[in-house]
């Protein structure tokens, strides 16, 4: 697989789902992840590939996520530094993005079920669209080379109060289940 495929997989699977929300600010380093979260993941990708996922500490309340696959080339592996918080009954992580796509930040839902599974939601891109529209959430639309894209203006508690309702339930997207590495 090449490195740029890998890449694109890596952010897919963390944190993209064809197009992209991103944010002005991150999620403040406030709050530690759940001790489950931590750990070696894995999975099959759409392609059938196997996917590593490597989660560890990298500072007080800061993460690190290391992705790669069984057959990326060199051994070489994408990093991600991020933060998470917990709103509701909801966790929420937070990556920075490279310049390309905005040098903004990317807010992304997980979920860590009764199965051993790590699950990775996405916001949906359309639905934030419309509540940018009916005024719920303000921000604007740009353009990226790996797509449409929004950036959201709006305050973080105000996103959080709008993610954190049942009623929105809907406006994520599941993006990628990992189950917990054996070795």
């Amino acid at each position: 697989m090449k490195v740029w495929r890998m890449a694109m997989l890596v952010l897919g699977s963390l944190l993209l789902s064809g197009c992209l929300v991103t944010f002005k600010d991150p999620i403040p380093a406030n709050e530690a992840a759940p001790m489950p979260l931590l750990g070696d993941w894995e999975r099959k990708d759409e392609w059938g590939d196997q996917q590593y996922l490597s989660i560890a500490r990298a500072g007080s309340n800061v993460y690190r996520a290391k992705a790669w696959g069984e057959s990326t080339e060199d051994g070489a592996a994408e990093e991600y530094g991020f933060t998470v918080a917990h709103h509701g009954r909801r966790w929420y992580v937070s990556a920075g993005l490279p310049k390309r796509l905005g040098a903004n930040f990317a807010i992304a839902g997980f979920e860590l079920t009764g199965d051993n599974e790590l699950v990775i939601y996405n916001l949906d891109v359309e639905r934030i669209l419309q509540e940018m529209q009916g005024g719920a959430l303000q921000g604007q639309s740009l353009e990226t080379p790996e797509g449409d894209a929004v950036l959201i203006t709006s305050p973080l508690d105000k996103v959080f109060g709008y993610l954190d309702d049942q009623a929105n339930a809907d406006v994520f997207v599941e993006v990628a289940r990992y189950q917990r590495s054996a070795e």
